[in-house]
């Protein structure tokens, strides 16, 4: 496969971003201070530094655990070295696994989408499409907030598809849009002066859109269904109801909602889920950057600033005003449960789930039927937590069955992950191989709180809820690198972490090596493989290991689950992870720090090719690759922020895409298909 080698960056910024990225997604989170200076033990790497000899010679499953009566973790290889040496890999067959068999795209930076050879491409629907009744065409010289609240928003990032009864091949697509480039939206944007007008506008492209699109039969096409009944808009203005134990508590109350239940809007929405039983969820994350006038009283480890913010929306509307309005970022860092199929009811903000920057949430059930959501928080040195629900999901689509499935989510326990390696006499910082010859352990879940009932010791329920970071800091919870998306595999029950990067371990005053963090900093990320204990998502152990360490394969660093690394492409931040129907994991990455643009990747999880990893696509200059979605005819990409480069703006455009020279940059959704209609990847 060709390789692109790593190159020298001039970046100051966090991973291969651009100042105009940090500024406008995350608030320039990159050279805040680190917000967690707990002194608990961290494991970014517990994952990257997972190159083992045993790893590499037995690609097969996950270990399987068993506790014994004293509560030590056994870990056993479902097959041994002799095992997997006496069956070669056969790595040399073209074909690939099935869902991969394509040819890989080489890295590349073209101002396009470029797809493998024998697929199509085609936008299913850009920013500023109308998708209400009576909201106008796009025009980006007329933009107005009332326009904007009926058109489909910015930056479009986590995506979901829903099958629509009763209508012959129509689905429902909600699409997050996590933040604006104003800059890049409006001509004559005056960063230091923006207008009510334009702060308005940028609040309506803000939140969250339902949109019914229409399958093409001979091709993966898709195209929106305008006006349809349950197309809808959510917008940093819309109503949502906070819901769970916190809800209503003296932490969530404002003067404009003395209850503590009611909140207008949703902001930076990343990634999120689909549940069981047919509602999205959508994860709050860099909400602190909206909020101006913050303190050490007000902030309790978020990162709110102390001035003012990047888009001054603190000027237009007091509640981001944290002096005048202390209470208003506790109701932001939420988990928030829509369903799609009910256009008039009210989103609901999960706080039996926790408040933290949530990159994502995707439930599990367990085996008597209560979900299990797990959860990463994107920030360096922060947590992995999962959610236990108390209750049962009840089959079928009756109205009764709805309504308690919409309860599911607020009750239970709450969990943040520890981790512990099984070898740290032997760590020593440059990445030596421990005496047994691998990084990898076991772990546990620490309770913090259930229902109004806190685990943690001086901390009420509420503010377990509320100060979730502060909860994972007191009972010892393992710093990683940046938990991203996280994902259970539908097949095998394994949970995939994504973690992105973090360049600061290792560095004066921050957290040294260990065994989860062998190898001083960390450019390029990894992602860490979980396996509950008896399979079992309510257990309260795991164990884990390394499934895969980013980076350019010739680099020794690197490790693909055993596979050889001459026969993979080389991938950089890993960020969103799906699954195909094959049971390939599928990852979109974010700051590519190779010199190539963004990309999507699948790789293989089971059997012989386990390990396999394969660039499926490239998107534009500038831009991210976020929630795919991977269908038997089609994958789905959400192209955000293209043309996001320092020194562009509406006038002086970086990037010519979706619709070339002289139109203006347009994040959008894009569905990839094969030109003979065939299967992906088969």
């Amino acid at each position: 496969m060709r390789k692109l080698l790593p190159l020298l960056s001039t970046n100051p910024h966090g991973g291969g971003r651009s100042a105009l990225t940090c500024r406008y997604r995350c608030g320039d989170a990159c050279f805040h201070e680190v917000p967690n200076t707990s002194d608990n033990e961290y494991a970014g790497d517990v994952i990257a530094g997972a190159l083992s000899r045993r790893s590499m010679m037995r690609a097969a499953a996950v270990v399987t655990v068993a506790a014994t009566a004293g509560g030590t973790v056994v870990a056993q290889a479902a097959a041994g070295p002799e095992a997997a040496a006496a069956t070669p890999r056969t790595a040399g067959r073209s074909a690939g696994a099935r869902g991969l068999r394509f040819t890989p795209v080489a890295p590349n930076t073209d101002d396009k989408v470029t797809v493998p050879d024998g697929y199509a491409q085609s936008v299913v629907i850009r920013w500023g499409e109308p998708i209400l009744r009576g909201a106008p065409a796009f025009d980006p010289d007329r933009q107005t907030a009332k326009a904007q609240a009926g058109q489909f928003g910015y930056n479009n990032d986590f995506l979901s598809l829903l099958p629509l009864r009763g209508e012959r091949g129509r689905q429902v697509l909600v699409a997050n849009h996590e933040y604006t480039d104003e800059v890049l939206m409006f001509k004559g944007y005056d960063p230091e002066n923006p207008t009510r007008e334009q702060a308005e506008i940028a609040w309506a492209a803000h939140g969250l859109s339902v949109v019914v699109v229409q399958e093409q039969h001979r091709d993966g096409r898709l195209t929106p269904v305008t006006r349809h009944p349950l197309n809808r808009r959510l917008t940093a203005t819309s109503e949502f109801e906070l819901t769970g134990p916190a809800a209503g508590g003296a932490l969530l109350r404002t003067s404009a909602d003395p209850t503590g239940r009611t909140v207008l809007g949703t902001l930076n929405n990343c990634a999120g889920g689909t549940t069981p039983w047919g509602t999205t969820l959508h994860g709050e994350e860099n909400f602190n950057q909206y909020f101006a006038n913050g303190s050490s009283a007000t902030d309790k480890r978020y990162g709110i600033g102390s001035g003012t913010t990047e888009r001054k929306w603190e000027r237009f509307d007091k509640r981001f005003d944290v002096k005048q309005e202390p209470n208003e970022p506790h109701r932001f860092g939420w988990v928030v449960e829509l369903d799609p199929y009910d256009p008039d009811s009210t989103p609901r903000k999960r706080t039996a789930l926790g408040r933290f920057k949530h990159e994502a949430a995707q439930p599990r059930l367990t085996a008597d039927g209560r979900p299990v959501v797990y959860m990463g928080d994107d920030e360096r040195f922060d947590y992995f937590y999962k959610f236990v629900s108390s209750k049962r999901m009840m089959k079928g689509g009756s109205r009764r069955a709805r309504e308690h499935n919409l309860t599911l989510l607020d009750e239970g326990t709450l969990y943040v992950a520890k981790l512990t390696g099984d070898s740290p006499q032997d760590v020593d910082g440059t990445g030596r191989l421990p005496n047994d010859g691998e990084f990898d352990g076991s772990g546990h879940w620490i309770p913090l709180a259930t229902g109004d009932v806190s685990h943690v010791p001086g901390m009420t329920a509420e503010e377990v809820y509320v100060f979730t970071r502060l909860a994972g800091d007191k009972v010892g919870a393992t710093k990683m690198d940046r938990p991203e998306d996280v994902e259970p595999s539908p097949r095998t029950g394994r949970v995939y972490v994504a973690l992105t990067n973090n360049s600061n371990r290792g560095k004066p005053g921050q957290p040294g090596a260990d065994e989860a963090n062998p190898r001083d900093l960390n450019k390029h990320g990894q992602i860490l493989e979980l396996a509950e204990h008896w399979d079992d998502p309510a257990s309260d152990g795991f164990a884990w290991r390394l499934f895969l360490v980013a980076g350019d394969p010739d680099d020794p660093a690197t490790y693909f689950a055993g596979y050889p690394k001459e026969k993979v492409s080389p991938i950089s931040c890993p960020d969103n992870v799906a699954f195909d129907p094959y049971g390939n994991l599928w990852i979109s990455t974010d700051g590519n720090r190779l010199g190539s643009h963004d990309g999507l990747f699948g790789v293989a999880t089971q059997g012989e090719r386990r390990g396999e990893l394969k660039q499926f696509l490239t998107v534009p200059t500038g831009a991210e690759t976020c929630g795919p979605i991977i269908q038997q005819r089609r994958v789905l990409v959400a192209v955000q922020h293209p043309g996001e480069v320092d020194g562009a703006s509406a006038e002086k455009p970086a990037s010519h895409w979706p619709d070339g020279p002289g139109r203006i940059v347009r994040p959008s959704v894009v569905a990839v298909y094969r030109r003979d209609g065939r299967d992906i990847g088969v």
